[in-house]
């Protein structure tokens, strides 16, 4: 029997992804607000409301959407979320034919329109039939009197009694939704199918708000000579703890590979004794009780036992640890030698190496994902995240997403969030923008940017207005990593110092998720000749650290991240804006909360050479204040405090003594009042 066909359209509903294919994004306790075009025919008074719950669930939550004001049949509502799951959420509106009536019966009346038994009547049976949907109850009983008094009524009576708060209470308590309409999602491409609704995956704080502090483990000593090992990570820990970090990221940990192990910055020789590089996974080693590949670490780092110890003490310090899923093998991976169909073979029956002409990587052998046997892999890659997750690590940097397939992605995720719904992957896809957003679509929460190579005011602004768009914002997150072992930017290599904060500056206000890798801290800067990547690089050698050496910035990031942690405005993501400085060298932009008690305003000298000044344009009138206004300005960096009147003022930055001012602002009420701080 076919359906019975919508009585009322629903259109245009916001936010929705891909027509409903992907979910929205959102943070545990955090609100969703739904929009959407809902109308009918001929002049019934429309009811609708938003419906949500978790995905499948028997029961749902809702809300009463509500017309927006001259907004042309746009409807609202708010929802908001609570647990670390996925929701689904729909629109149902029906015609509300008690709505109707009164309207309509009050237009008649307020006519002189003295006949109106036949619509008394009508009244009549409209409330007893409420009456009947609350059987049992004393909703029923209550209904039932006064349809007898709207049946046994004059005009002038009935007219009241239709407005009473409590009928209309009641009536909208026990409404009649046989007629309804419910959003559902077009999956077949032949209209809205029953029962298929939008999502929304919901995560923990730390998707959307982190300071990540990225070392290696095997240099955690800082000695040349000598690799340090798990047991030897504490210190390391304490200092990133101290500068405010909360999320310790390590690269691989993994058994490196013996054959064709590079050298010091990248020869193809390498020396005795010499660590490799750790992206080149997998040595069949006898202290690898796992077979040596990527469900065993390294035994020069310790052991699987010392590996969980130290996630414990990770999380007794308030962090935690981000593990990179790189997905190569070194030709002595067990992979090779138990399912060598799962790589690519050259005509003469030989495993390819991995290539990025003219760069070659013949330490690494890249998986095939489409070989003849590719659920076994795909499993078996899906398996190693489980293993990790099992191991106490919920959170995961993945190496090169986009050279993989995207429905191997969408397949993985999917499968450990089925398990572990509070795992974070964060997408290392630096590529094309589709791909990037893509792989955001169908389950990382946070990716990389090119954030790293945005400098100009230009620039910055072009791009980040790109990545806020309002549409993207529901599903990407971009995480603002200053460098990376493999990128040293050109602006780090020439700026000195300065450039070192005015980058920390920018990488921790322009979103709320940043990073940055060890030696930033200490304004590492020397690199190849010509190159991004640094000299004697500690993918390929154990580095040797002072980590106090004079001139480092961990004052300037212990202050930017305790600036984080104390401002709201700066814990949410999209709402970043942009506002006008004269001067081309410095960047104006600033976070403010929906209710505006928490106002963020950061002003940035692009400069890294020369101070620079500026008359900007401060936005008082988005912050609900008037022109002439007074207000004070604290720089957060500083603690300095200023009065400001109006939106006209003046800044100047000086890159060596002060890059950039972080102001948290506060509208002055009167002498007696001193300032108001919207506590």
């Amino acid at each position: 029997m076919n359906a019975k066909p919508a009585t009322v359209v629903i259109e245009n509903v916001t936010p929705l992804i891909d027509g409903g294919r992907h979910p929205v994004k959102r943070i545990a306790g955090e609100d969703m607000v739904v929009e959407a075009d809902v109308f009918k025919d001929g002049h019934d008074v429309v009811h609708a409301v938003l419906k949500w719950r978790e995905a499948g669930g028997k029961r749902w939550n809702e809300t009463p959407l509500n017309p927006i004001p001259n907004g042309n049949d746009r409807w609202r509502a708010t929802c908001s979320f609570f647990e670390n799951t996925t929701y689904e959420y729909t629109i149902e509106a029906w015609g509300e034919q008690f709505l109707t009536w009164q309207h309509e019966f009050r237009k008649k009346f307020q006519a002189g329109i003295t006949e109106l038994s036949s619509e008394m009547l009508e009244g009549a049976q409209l409330i007893a039939d409420a009456a009947a949907r609350a059987k049992g109850s004393r909703d029923a009983t209550r209904l039932t009197e006064i349809a007898a008094k709207v049946k046994a009524g004059s005009p002038e009576q009935v007219d009241e009694i239709a407005h009473w708060s409590e009928l209309e209470a009641l009536m909208a308590h026990w409404p009649d939704r046989a007629e309804t309409t419910e959003f559902t999602l077009d999956v077949t491409g032949r209209g809205a199918c029953e029962h298929v609704y939008p999502r929304v995956t919901v995560d923990r704080e730390r998707a959307a708000f982190a300071a990540w502090y990225e070392f290696f483990p095997r240099s955690a000593e800082g000695r040349a000579e000598k690799g340090s090992t798990f047991r030897d990570c504490l210190p390391r820990l304490d200092d990133a703890k101290a500068m405010g970090f909360d999320v310790i990221y390590f690269p691989p940990i993994h058994p490196v590979g013996l054959t064709k192990r590079k050298g010091r910055n990248n020869a193809t020789t390498c020396e005795p004794g010499e660590p490799g590089v750790p992206y080149a996974i997998g040595n069949r080693h006898q202290k690898c009780p796992n077979g040596g590949g990527h469900k065993d670490v390294a035994p020069e780092l310790g052991t699987l036992e010392d590996f969980r110890w130290l996630v414990g003490e990770i999380t007794k310090r308030g962090m935690e640890l981000a593990l990179d899923f790189a997905i190569n093998c070194s030709p002595d991976h067990p992979y090779v030698h138990d399912h060598p169909e799962w790589f690519f073979h050259r005509p003469d029956g030989t495993i390819k190496y991995a290539e990025n002409p003219p760069k070659k990587y013949e330490d690494v052998y890249p998986l095939n994902y489409w070989n003849e046997n590719w659920q076994s892999l795909w499993d078996e890659m899906t398996s190693i995240i489980l293993f990790w997750a099992e191991n106490g690590v919920r959170t995961f940097r993945v190496d090169n997403p986009h050279t993989k397939p995207v429905a191997f992605w969408e397949y993985l995720i999917g499968k450990v969030r089925a398990k572990f719904p509070d795992v974070i992957f964060l997408s290392e896809a630096f590529t094309r923008l589709k791909m990037m957003k893509a792989l955001a679509k169908i389950g990382y929460q946070q990716s990389y940017t090119y954030f790293t190579w945005r400098n100009s005011k230009q620039e910055l602004t072009e791009y980040f207005t790109e990545l806020m768009h309002p549409e993207t914002a529901e599903y990407f997150r971009g995480n603002l990593f200053t460098n990376t072992p493999d990128i040293l930017p050109v602006f780090l290599q020439q700026g000195g110092r300065a450039a070192f904060m005015i980058r920390a500056v920018l990488a921790a206000t322009l979103s709320s998720v940043y990073g940055i890798y060890s030696g930033f801290e200490l304004c590492e800067n020397a690199a190849l000749p010509g190159k991004e990547e640094y000299l004697d690089s500690e993918k390929y050698q154990w580095k040797e650290r002072d980590w106090n050496a004079p001139g480092n910035i961990k004052d300037c990031l212990t202050r930017l991240n305790r600036i984080r942690l104390e401002n709201r405005a700066l814990h949410e993501y999209a709402n970043l804006r942009f506002f006008k400085a004269e001067n081309a060298n410095v960047l104006f932009y600033g976070k403010m909360t929906e209710s505006r008690d928490n106002i963020v305003l950061v002003i940035v000298n692009l400069d890294p050479w020369q101070a620079h000044d500026s008359f900007i344009e401060v936005p008082v009138e988005t912050f609900g204040w008037l022109d002439g206004d007074t207000y004070q300005v604290h720089d957060l960096l500083t603690d300095e405090r200023y009065l400001w009147r109006g939106a006209r003022n003046f800044v100047k930055l000086d890159p060596h003594t002060k890059p950039a001012h972080i102001f948290r602002i506060r509208r002055w009420l009167s002498r007696e009042q001193d300032f108001d701080y919207f506590l």
